[in-house]
Parts: structure tokens; C-alpha cells; sequence
């Protein structure tokens, strides 16, 4: 039986009973799950192991797109202050943007994944890539690749650097920098953007999903992400960035240590659910931004059939909304996934703040049957507490 570790406040038993299956029917190897309730802690547990000790208190996990959900943080903590108005155009803030046909391309549009710049034509490398600069140049440059408000299409690493690139012209600080002075210090959260390298030891790698068998996944695979899709280059910057296999350059000290907003935040569970906790109410005095400035952020902008994924995604201001790919708590919920399994989100109306991390992938970009019935239990339990 796998060791589990931490502690569940009475009426939560559910969602450890939840957990501990997850390791032994679903093939979680190291995992962690975190639910606060209206600002208290009530679930903090961690499982299983990292590639050399236990998966435990102090390890830390790269989630990819569940990061997007603490760059929105950022991006609505500035409308909250009046710095950044939604509905203006992008190229207000940052004038380079206006480019290439986007003059008009506003702010909610960008972040709600309408701009039409899913990828860029440049074929950068990883090192210019990690550079920042030169993707940010690169994306104020682009044409959009569709006629900006039209439709949607997950702009799956682009978003990252186009909402940092708004933080840094607004405030003056990379969104790293930001998120660190203005999210994780006041709220005391293992979190970065950008890891320093003090902390690389803590982080347990990525071990690859299983390979898909059946051949109609394959065939959906292909669809979606194969060579010469739209989704395979918004997905891997034009196969820059291909996360596959224990070599995937996420499980390197140079992908850890630059600012992709979209896809490298490095966390854990706990961390997770208390930064969502103080996205819908207090949390030891801190709330990161009021309920009008919630409300804003979690309405629908973008909902149907995504350009690039080519399934149903709904998305506020830069969070995702439930819909066939993300299943959060219900309708109101708002937060992110990340490829391989990670979430984050919270429920304004059950009081839920939610997080769970693991290291062994699934090959979804949303939930799964593991997300699925920790979620169940934790709102099961909000409900009944």
C-alpha cells in the first residue's frame, strides 16, 4: 500500500479515501492533493515517491498550464487596482503589439485565446525561447494567423509570455517577479515562475504517460497535435518545446529556470489550492483581489470548438471555465489544468480551493478519471461540511 502522508480534517476522510485509490487503480507514483473551504486548510496530503525518496511535503512539481491559472492572478490583480482595463487594446500598454494587424486586438480577447496567435512563424530555438525577448518580439511582430475576436484556439505557450509581457509593461516587474512579491510571499506559497536554483533539488521529474493503444485515441492524437497542425505548433513552438520522454526539455534546469507564464511553474498542491482560496476570499488576512474583480475574471469570453485543440474549451480572463475538457467543481468554478494531470481551481459557491500534482503524466490536457473523483469527494464534502 503506498504511503500517505499529511493530514484531513474530520468530514474530508472522502477525499483521502479518493486519493489512496488513485495510486492503486489509476497509477499515480508520487501525487499531492490540497482542499481549503471558505480560507481553512482541510486536506494536505502528499503519496507514493519521487525518482530518488518519498513524494512528500517538500517536493516540488512543475505543472505546466496550470500555471496559466497564477499568471490570470497576476493579470487580475492589476484590473483590481485599476491598471489594466479588459476592454482595451493591448496595444495601449504595449504599443509594439499593434502590430501586423492587431491595433485592435484587446486585452480580454488576448487572454481569453481570440487573438489569433496561437504560435509564431519564427522558428525559434530553445535557448532564444528561454531568452524571453526574442518570443515576446517575435509575438508583437506576428500577424494573426485568424481575424482576432472571430474564434478561439488555445494559445497553449503563447499566452504566458503575452499576459507577462502586459505585467512587465504595466508594472515594471516580470510576472515571475510579480507573482512572487504580490501572490506567493503575502500568501506564503511554494511557487514560482521562473525557480531559483536553490530550489532545483526539490523538484521531482516528470515521468511520461503511457503511450496510447487504442487506435481511435491515436487517430484523435493525430488530429489534434500531430506534424503540421495547428495544435502541434501551439502546443511545442513549432517543435521547439516537444514534452515527450523522461529526456523532455521540462525536466531540465534551463526550462525551470526562465519565465514561460503558461507552462513552467513549479509548485505544489497546497500551494495550489491556498492561492485559489484568496482568489474567492480570505486566507489568513490575504484576499488577492476583490468579487467584482472575481466576477470579471471568471465570466465567459470563449466557449465552443477550439482552432487548435479541435474539442470544446471555455475560457474567462485567462482562466478556463468548465467545459468537456475542464471539469471543475460546476459552473461557476474557474482555475486550470495542466498537460499530464495537474489542476488548480476554485468554487466560489461551494467556498472551494482546490490543487492536486503528481509526477506520472496521462497523455489529456484536462481532467481524468483521478482529478475527477478527488474533485467529487472535496465538493461532496464543502457541501456536507
Amino acid at each position: 500500500m503506498t504511503d500517505i502522508r499529511g493530514s484531513v480534517a474530520p468530514g474530508f476522510e472522502p477525499v483521502r479515501d479518493a486519493f489512496e485509490s488513485n495510486f492503486a487503480r489509476h497509477g499515480d507514483v508520487g501525487a499531492g492533493v490540497a482542499v481549503y473551504h471558505h480560507g481553512e486548510l482541510m486536506v494536505d496530503l502528499t503519496g507514493g515517491s519521487a525518482v530518488d525518496g518519498p513524494y512528500d511535503e517538500t517536493t516540488l512539481q512543475l505543472v505546466f498550464s496550470t500555471t496559466k491559472g497564477a499568471a490570470a492572478a497576476c493579470v487580475a490583480i492589476l484590473v483590481d487596482r485599476g491598471q489594466i482595463d479588459p476592454a482595451a487594446p493591448v496595444g495601449n500598454y504595449w504599443p509594439e503589439f499593434a502590430a501586423g494587424g492587431k491595433d485592435e486586438v484587446t486585452v480580454e480577447q488576448m487572454l481569453s485565446h481570440r487573438a489569433g496567435i496561437p504560435a509564431v512563424d519564427s522558428m525559434l530555438s530553445i535557448d532564444q525561447i528561454c531568452a524571453v525577448g526574442p518570443v515576446v518580439e517575435a509575438l508583437a511582430a506576428q500577424a494573426p494567423l485568424w481575424e482576432p475576436g472571430s474564434t478561439h484556439g488555445y494559445h497553449a505557450l503563447t499566452y504566458g509570455w503575452l499576459a507577462g509581457e502586459l505585467v512587465r509593461r504595466v508594472d515594471g516587474r516580470s510576472i515571475g517577479a510579480f507573482f512572487a512579491d504580490e501572490v506567493a510571499t503575502p500568501l506564503g506559497l511554494d511557487f514560482w515562475i521562473g525557480l531559483p536554483e536553490s530550489e532545483e533539488a526539490r523538484v521531482a521529474p516528470l515521468i511520461p504517460g503511457d503511450p496510447p493503444t487504442d487506435p481511435a485515441e491515436i487517430a484523435q492524437m493525430l488530429q489534434v497535435a500531430g506534424p503540421g497542425t495547428l495544435g502541434f505548433r501551439a502546443l511545442f513552438m513549432n517543435g521547439a518545446l516537444i514534452a515527450l520522454g523522461e529526456d523532455s526539455p521540462f525536466n531540465t534546469r534551463q526550462v525551470h529556470a526562465t519565465e514561460m507564464p503558461a507552462a513552467n511553474g513549479i509548485t505544489n498542491a497546497g500551494s495550489l489550492a491556498r492561492m485559489y482560496a484568496a482568489c474567492i476570499g480570505e486566507v489568513d488576512g490575504v484576499r488577492l483581489f476583490g468579487v467584482d474583480t472575481m466576477e470579471l475574471a471568471r465570466r465567459e469570453r470563449s466557449r465552443g470548438l477550439d482552432a487548435c485543440l479541435q474539442m470544446e474549451t471555455a475560457f474567462g480572463l485567462g482562466f478556463g471555465l468548465d467545459c468537456d475538457l475542464f471539469g471543475f467543481a460546476g459552473t461557476r468554478g474557474f482555475g486550470h489544468y495542466g498537460a499530464g494531470g495537474s489542476v488548480g481551481f476554485a468554487d466560489p459557491e461551494s467556498g472551494l480551493g482546490f490543487g492536486y500534482v503528481m509526477n506520472k503524466m496521462t497523455t489529456g490536457l484536462g481532467s481524468d478519471p483521478r482529478t475527477d473523483a478527488l474533485i467529487a469527494a472535496a465538493l461532496a464534502a464543502c457541501r456536507a461540511d
